[in-house]
């Protein structure tokens, strides 16, 4: 089982163990440990074999017991007991806005209904509304969120969520007497997926806030109202809310309300070791009077004798230990990128030619474009043949003299990994261009050894420089990445020296952040590309420069700051 099969059991295990009505700290134990388990950059099999399961964050020895069981035998008794105690399906339920455990747990041993149709047949008959703590609204609120979830596809991806943000921002910060407006929550942290959109707005005055707030252009209902929180839906099921703090508390609000929970938990008790206690609303003196407002973000960690720790990093993953010894990276930044080495034209799937890509990543200050037009057997790309390639060199030493110095243009290729290992072209055409990166994009749905070795072969080949989106997954549509066992290839990259990328598309951000850590942690070089095949695919730039900040890495660590003479030199070392 690999981490997120994992990580699954132990939500399910924590959804059903709330509806049977177990004490919150078990159910809270296991939900820490799934969230370990979805941001490990190692699988815990290797913890496993080396005996060190209670070294992964979160696991103690009850959980380490069942990790061991399931890797062992692929089930569990305890969930296989605990399933027919509660029906499984009624976990699914959690997922209804309005709907609780303790509501579920009523429902189900009342009615003895299991499923969400059976759910809103009865809500629909009116079978809810006489039940204890019940009644008409509760039992529209039910309809009402049976609906959306309809309309939800799970986690919303960053590529959807982050420009809808931004909108919303724009429009809030042209109200009268709106001092600063910031997303909050996952989304602030730029985790690939989120939940609902969570939106904070500094002003001394919320009403003319919360009036453009619910009158937002595309809104399908308001949620709620008030005076310093209001929520509304999206008529594509998309949620979103926002709070109002006076501008002196927005510093202490905005940090409490972009999270993580482990990092908030570990401020708290920094603040309390200073006689301190922090809320969203200020720093208030545990014995005594006296109140400490903070009106930015700066003011809340200098008070705490921390230096500011940037969102991506806020996830308890060593963050705060970092910050306290002084010894946070300087994270990578978009204007440190000089490089796209992953761009197609219309030489394949590509929307314009290669003189109008070049042009426009030189208008945005890139100093060298790879084109990795997609080589044959990718024929839906329209994957060119090596004859195709000769005249695309003669069309790149054209373009090339119309650039001069301006920007240089790379001959190269995006190399179908095939299903049995080989790549797409002969070794010996590899060696003739610029940089060769190889890909994955069909038979995703391989055993884990099978698709291992595939790329296994692909990183140990002397011709390849990068691995492009590792996993191939793609969050836009939801599809997910094949099974492969990252450890050991990062491992085998670190020895060959390859480069493994993570793809800026939002609809790929492939490599994950837990598995770029990783690589950083190994030795691993990073590519971050756009994998454009628009204009405005150039533009994506910033999600990828996200997922590597999430990740630690500095500009030291990704091959796309390099200046073109080091990238060259490297290259050239390669083969």
């Amino acid at each position: 089982m690999n981490n997120k099969q994992l990580a699954d059991t132990f939500t399910l295990i924590a959804n059903l163990l709330e509806i049977k009505g177990e004490i919150i700290y078990k159910t809270l134990a296991y939900r820490k440990a799934s969230e370990s388990l979805m941001g490990l950059g190692r699988e815990a099999e290797e913890y496993w074999k080396e005996d060190k399961l209670e070294e992964i964050p979160g696991v103690g020895k009850a959980i380490a017991e069942k990790i061991d069981e399931l890797l062992s035998t692929g089930k569990l008794q305890f969930l296989e007991k605990l399933k027919r105690e509660v029906p499984e399906s009624l976990a699914g339920w959690l997922q209804v806005p309005s709907l609780g455990p303790k509501k579920i747990s009523l429902i189900w041993k009342t009615l003895n209904i299991t499923t969400l149709a059976q759910l809103e047949t009865a809500a629909k008959a009116g079978k809810l509304r006489d039940l204890p703590g019940m009644g008409a609204k509760s039992e529209t609120a039910i309809l009402e969120g049976i609906a959306s979830l309809a309309r939800r596809s799970g986690r919303l991806p960053l590529g959807r969520a982050y420009p809808l943000a931004q909108e919303i921002i724009r429009v809030l910060k042209g109200v009268k007497g709106v001092v600063d407006v910031q997303p909050a929550g996952s989304l602030r942290r730029m985790r690939s997926t989120i939940g609902d959109l969570d939106i904070l707005v500094a002003s001394k005055d919320s009403a003319a806030v919360m009036e453009a707030f619910v009158n937002l252009k595309g809104v399908e209902r308001v949620l709620g109202k008030g005076d310093t929180k209001s929520s509304i839906e999206f008529f594509d099921g998309v949620r979103a809310q926002i709070w109002v703090h006076p501008p002196q508390e927005f510093g202490t609000a905005l940090q409490y309300a972009t999270g993580s929970k482990d990092h908030n938990v570990q401020l708290r008790q920094i603040a309390l070791d200073k006689g301190l206690s922090l809320s969203d609303h200020s720093f208030k003196k545990v014995k005594g009077k006296g109140e400490i407002f903070c009106s930015t973000e700066e003011e809340v960690y200098k008070t705490l004798g921390l230096p500011w720790i940037p969102p991506e990093l806020r996830e308890g993953r060593g963050e705060v230990e970092a910050a306290k010894k002084n010894k946070l990276p300087k994270l990578i930044e978009v204007k440190d990128i000089k490089s796209n080495l992953q761009t197609h034209s219309t030489w394949s799937d590509g929307k314009l030619s290669m003189l109008e890509m070049a042009r426009a990543a030189a208008i945005r200050g890139m100093k060298v474009i790879a084109f990795t037009d997609h080589s044959a057997s990718l024929g839906v790309a329209g994957g060119m043949k090596i004859e195709d390639h000769k005249k695309q060199a003669a069309e790149i030493k054209k373009i090339q003299k119309e650039f001069g110095n301006e920007i240089l243009v790379l001959h190269a290729t995006e190399v179908e990994i095939k299903a049995d290992g080989s790549l797409d072209y002969p070794d010996e055409f590899l060696a003739s261009l610029d940089l060769v990166l190889a890909s994955v994009h069909s038979s995703l749905r391989q055993p884990r050894e099978k698709i291992t070795e595939r790329l296994l072969k692909a990183v140990r080949n002397p011709h390849v420089d990068i691995i492009g989106h590792p996993t191939g997954r793609e969050l836009m549509p939801d599809r997910e990445g094949a099974d492969i066992d990252m450890e050991v290839v990062l491992q085998a990259a670190a020895e060959s020296g390859a480069a493994m990328e993570i793809n800026a598309h939002p609809s790929r951000l492939d490599l994950d952040d837990a598995y770029a850590r990783r690589a950083r942690e190994l030795g691993v070089l990073i590519s971050i590309n756009t994998d454009a095949h628009s204009e405005g695919d150039l533009d994506m730039l910033h999600y990828g420069v996200a997922i590597a900040r999430r990740a630690w890495l500095t500009k030291d660590d990704v091959i796309n700051c390099w200046s073109t003479e080091k990238l060259l030199k490297w290259l050239k070392q390669r083969g």
